[in-house]
């Protein structure tokens, strides 16, 4: 199996490539600048420089080629509305066009979760943020790959459990970015949790038995 993480070098991304190589799995980690790719290759990651804003759906087509599963976890990171429509927006549909036409089989979105800082007078900027999330999951939804979904709460640096609460609609919670590397680490792994929309957690239940929970009949 070989796997692609867009977004190689952010929090999640770094946390699962570093769980997908020592499990001996073929991981292409995708990082915008040259000097971020030393990091990916001591962690046994194969390191490919893409910009998700600057280089273009064929460009991305070919570095995907032979690839199974493409993990998408970049995300503008509050760099503003501009950045955040061509990354979370724009960059999302442009990976689904280029996995297609690659063939790749399968699509792992990191969405957000729905009930995100509702209880806070948050700037219209996270407000087009999670329009931008919406609008992503939307088109993943509609196209031809078998697609997962995965909605973490808010994320924190704690160290991960190995303990979830994972499911269609969850409570609202926090999640670590350790326990969210091991549910994707595990959905890569987990056909038939393919045409899903999980919403996620820190839990009680251990990482592999959630997931396990969640097999659905695969078409």
């Amino acid at each position: 199996m070989k796997v692609g993480i867009i977004g190689a070098n952010g929090n999640i991304g770094l946390r699962l490539g570093k769980i997908l190589s020592s499990r001996g799995v073929d991981t292409l980690g995708f990082v915008r600048k040259e000097e971020q790719a030393e990091k990916l290759k001591s962690i046994g990651v194969n390191p490919k420089t893409a910009d998700i804003i600057e280089t273009s759906t064929e460009d991305y087509t070919t570095l995907l080629e032979g690839t199974d599963v493409l993990v998408f976890t970049a995300g503008a990171g509050g760099a503003g509305v501009e950045t955040t429509r061509k990354i979370d927006g724009e960059g999302v549909s442009k990976m689904i066009e280029a996995a297609e036409d690659a063939g790749v089989k399968r699509f792992i979105l990191v969405s957000a979760f729905p009930d995100a800082w509702r209880d806070k007078n948050m700037p219209e900027s996270f407000e087009f943020y999670m329009k931008m999330k919406r609008q992503a999951d939307v088109a993943l939804v509609k196209s031809k790959l078998d697609w997962t979904i995965l909605r973490p709460g808010t994320l924190t640096d704690e160290g991960g459990s190995g303990k979830v609460t994972i499911g269609p609609a969850v409570e609202y919670g926090d999640v670590s970015r350790d326990n969210v590397a091991a549910v994707i680490a595990e959905l890569v792994e987990t056909e038939e949790t393919s045409h899903s929309i999980l919403e996620l957690t820190d839990g009680d239940t251990p990482v592999k038995e959630a997931v396990e929970s969640q097999k659905r009949p695969h078409k």
